[in-house]
């Protein structure tokens, strides 16, 4: 047998941050709030309303008391039973699952026929001046690279996910916000309280060397200061915000038709003459 590939994600480093962040005396969940800003707002688009809602998310704390909703952890086998619930939200927790469909697929499993799906996580241009400020001081100072941040999907790939995983009606859409920092290293700080620090499993377990740090935090107050703010060493940060929405099948959506069973020409609904492909021919005939 061959060796089992190695994983995304360290999940007993994960838990350990999570954990640490949760006993802080301000725990920053501002992307949680941003989260359930989004999904809240797609929400009271529906009309539909909404009796046994669940919430997949690493920090339980901060949906608690949302919709009166079941909030269960992200492990790889979702404590969610089938077809119990007809909204099910996965929270800020997708981009750290070794595999993103197989949640997904739980997900539409628990859901009742025709009910929905929102999954809200970051993308593909989150945190790309981090990324690329870590990238060119390791290089410089250690002469290579090693993993530091996860990998976060691009919003066309994460929405493929939606139809692998059987869901109708699939929709995927972004947020780009720029948030501003005192520093570099208040930014890490920052990710700190989140509980989203590097649990990569190929990860150097040595952690930052201090001179690679040093030189990516001059990189980055140099490249990226705060054009609002103009405070010397403020700096921006990128973060995307992807959401996924999809509906468990049902008989009652809209299906697409089967090709050729359409029953009026789209010539006659536009008002134009209909000719054979290929023929460019103006009205006139030149």
């Amino acid at each position: 047998m061959g060796q089992e590939p190695p994983r995304l994600t360290d999940r007993r480093a994960l838990a350990a941050r999570r954990a640490r962040a949760a006993r802080l005396a301000a725990p920053a969940r501002f992307l949680h709030d941003t989260a359930r800003t989004e999904i809240d707002e797609r929400l009271a688009e529906v009309n539909r309303a909404f009796t046994a809602p669940a919430v997949v998310s690493g920090d339980p704390g901060a949906w608690r008391q949302w919709r009166g909703a079941l909030v269960v952890p992200d492990e790889p086998l979702l404590a969610l039973e089938p077809e119990a619930h007809d909204l099910v939200v996965h929270a800020m927790a997708l981009h750290w699952a070794d595999d993103p469909v197989g949640q997904l697929v739980q997900c539409r499993r628990a859901l009742r026929p025709d009910g929905l799906m929102i999954a809200v996580l970051p993308g593909g241009e989150t945190l790309t001046e981090l990324r690329s400020c870590l990238a060119e001081a390791e290089l410089a100072v250690r002469g290579g690279l090693s993993p530091r941040v996860a990998p976060m999907g691009e919003i066309r790939d994460l929405g493929a996910l939606l139809q692998r995983a059987g869901f109708a009606l699939p929709v995927a859409d972004s947020l780009r916000l720029s948030v501003s920092y005192a520093s570099p290293r208040a930014l890490l700080h920052d990710l700190r309280a989140m509980g989203e620090t590097n649990v990569l499993s190929l990860r150097e377990r040595r952690g930052l060397r201090r001179d690679v740090l040093e030189r990516a935090e001059a990189l980055y107050a140099a490249r990226h200061p705060d054009p609002e703010d103009g405070t010397p060493g403020r700096v921006t940060a990128t973060l995307e915000i992807v959401t996924l929405t999809g509906w468990a099948p049902h008989a009652s959506q809209p299906r697409p038709l089967r090709p050729g069973s359409a029953a009026a020409r789209l010539a006659d609904a536009l008002g134009t003459e209909e000719r054979p492909a290929g023929d460019t021919a103006g009205p006139s005939g030149d």
